[in-house]
């Protein structure tokens, strides 16, 4: 199976749900995301080679209900009032397409949108510009590292889907979900 196994395409995706089971908040963050009739296989996080980032709209075209679709998942769920909850799945490519990239997957509480998804971005390229021996400062602003990666010209592309939710008040149980689906198509 080999290169046929290499994905071509892949699309961000988020969503949130909430009700009073567990189980069924995360089919509501699913179906939020539109990828709740797919059969998800969790995979780690390597941005394949000449793969291509395509829009949410497009991708959801690619699936069909019941297919297996092999996702980099990020949930995470309360059902404590006003908690603040966060996904994020981070995306780094590199400039030369036929080397891999890398996605990350952060979950937190009391993160908004913006926090978390700087994180999760920041983590990917990280782990894409240790790959690349791109000198930078671990301690340094996540400003001042794409700054640095810029300037590289190794790192082509950082970004993040991100999904926050404050806990419902009465308790239920609250979703988020952050997906990066991969399309062999």
């Amino acid at each position: 199976m080999g290169k046929d196994m290499v994905p071509k395409r892949i699309f961000l995706t988020k969503g949130v749900g909430k009700h009073k089971e567990r189980l069924t908040s995360f089919e509501l963050a699913l179906r939020d995301a539109g990828i709740a009739a797919q059969n998800l296989v969790r995979v780690s996080s390597i941005f394949p080679p000449n793969c291509k980032l395509i829009s949410r709209k497009e991708g959801l075209k690619y699936l069909s209900p019941g297919e297996v679709v092999f996702a980099v998942v990020a949930e995470n769920s309360t059902r404590e009032p006003h908690r603040l909850v966060a996904s994020s799945i981070g995306l780094a490519q590199p400039a030369d397409h036929s080397t891999y990239g890398y996605l990350s997957e952060h979950h937190s509480f009391g993160e908004t949108d913006d926090i978390a998804g700087d994180y999760a971005e920041e983590l990917a390229a990280e782990m894409l510009a240790t790959t690349l021996d791109v000198e930078f400062d671990p301690d340094k602003s996540w400003d001042e590292k794409k700054e640095v990666y810029r300037l590289s010209n190794k790192i082509v592309r950082t970004m993040n889907t991100t999904q926050s939710a404050v806990g419902d008040k009465k308790a239920l149980w609250t979703t988020t979900i952050a997906a990066a689906i991969l399309i062999f198509e």
